[in-house]
């Protein structure tokens, strides 16, 4: 598979998302087993997960547990997959929360190592910001980490461009990937990709086709990507996920998947080379 930066590595230009696997009403933790190991199968080498990525009714790190166990009994290692996490929000069944202390960061990173069966986090993100935290004080927090030698490198989600500089500023080169929402129903985000571009640092889209719910429907919503998907033979998700691809050289989309077969089918992208009449239709229509 094609190959991206994250800081000074490289992944897998497609990862995957693993919230799906963990936050359905149903989850097959076979089938969940099943997809990260087809993923493999396919080239991934970037897997993306969250300590709030669990059942309303189960604790904290279901999908980190199920990673886990799936890159053991797959026979992977930390030096053949990049498995990125996240902290910094809180969940008591449905409700979700922010919870950006220090101390909180650093209990929900330690919880996180124990779970994934890691010395060190690959790449630990701050998971949403905490509007009741100083956002210099929750990425002192990350740096305390970096320097303790809990992670090795840092990530941000759902930042806009200040809280990206604020970041920039206070963990330097270590600050590899912001990870925000962005697909052909969102691109409010553009501001946030154009700011990574300008400082190589990784963009991960979440949702990249629209949501776990809508992802079937992208198609149905938007027929310019059906049209241009029937012209390459391929799905309408491929077609979002490699004009997503086109758009910039840091953009690595983590479509989620609960199904190998999803998964497949996202991986295939990167072998999608769009025209640029192709991509500026897609661009007016989403």
């Amino acid at each position: 598979m094609l190959q991206r930066r994250v800081g000074d590595t490289e992944v897998s230009s497609i990862g995957l998302g693993g919230m799906p696997m963990s936050v359905r009403k149903t989850n097959d933790e076979a089938l969940g087993v099943a997809t990260v190991h087809r993923a493999l199968e396919e080239g991934v080498t970037f897997i993306d997960t969250a300590d709030v990525y669990t059942p309303d009714d189960r604790p904290l790190g279901h999908n980190e547990d199920l990673i886990a166990r799936a890159l053991r009994s797959y026979g992977s290692s930390p030096a053949h997959v990049l498995v990125a996490t996240k902290g910094g929000m809180t969940r008591d069944g449905a409700d979700w929360g922010t919870d950006g202390r220090p101390e909180a960061i650093r209990q929900a990173c330690e919880g996180s190592i124990r779970r994934l069966g890691a010395e060190a986090i690959g790449l630990y993100q701050h998971h949403r910001p905490d509007p009741e935290v100083p956002y210099a004080d929750t990425m002192g927090a990350l740096k305390e980490l970096l320097d303790d030698g809990l992670i090795v490198r840092a990530g941000i989600s759902n930042a806009n461009v200040e809280q990206i500089q604020v970041a920039a500023e206070i963990l330097g080169e270590k600050l590899v990937a912001v990870q925000n929402q962005f697909s052909p129903t969102y691109r409010g985000s553009e501001p946030e990709l154009d700011v990574c571009e300008e400082k190589g640092i990784a963009f991960l889209p979440w949702s990249p086709l629209g949501g776990m719910s809508k992802a079937a429907d992208l198609g149905v919503k938007f027929s310019k990507f059906a049209e241009v998907a029937k012209k390459h033979d391929v799905s309408p998700q491929q077609v979002a996920l490699a004009w997503q691809l086109a758009k910039s050289p840091v953009i690595i989309p983590i479509p989620g998947a609960s199904r190998p077969e999803s998964i497949a089918d996202s991986a295939k992208a990167v072998h999608l080379t769009l025209e640029q009449n192709d991509l500026d239709a897609l661009d007016a229509a989403s």
